[in-house]
């Protein structure tokens, strides 16, 4: 699929996809059709996308998400301790779900306190 296809499926802008795809995190390949440089994406870059973006929203950076999948990819994997990266992430985002409840409760304690006031006005 070209790139407008895959920005309109996965909801991503053209730019956004081509920042991913020089970071290293998708792939394409030339097209066989035509003489233009059009690009194609594999079906599974739908995918992929998804799930960097809810990695972003877990707290995953790009630098995370390129160093992660750069050594699982190559040989050399023994300079890398995967299991070690991805128990550290796991233990951020247990502790950002820690937070956001904390502050969840903070927000609706402060909700029911503001209730009664906004009934005597």
């Amino acid at each position: 699929m070209r790139i407008g296809e895959l920005a309109k499926r996965s909801e991503m802008s053209r730019d956004t996809i081509r920042f991913y795809e020089r970071n290293g995190l998708i792939f394409s390949m030339p097209s066989d059709v035509g003489t233009n440089s059009y690009r194609e994406y594999f079906e599974e870059t739908v995918e992929i996308l998804a799930m960097i973006k809810e990695a972003q929203d877990a707290g995953f950076s790009i630098a995370d998400l390129v160093l992660f999948i750069k050594q699982m990819s190559e040989a050399s994997v023994e300079n890398f301790d995967a299991e070690d990266f991805l128990q550290t992430k796991i233990d951020e985002v247990e502790e950002r779900i820690r937070r956001s409840r904390r502050f969840l409760k903070t927000l609706k304690a402060t909700k029911e306190a503001l209730s009664p006031q906004r009934g005597s006005e």
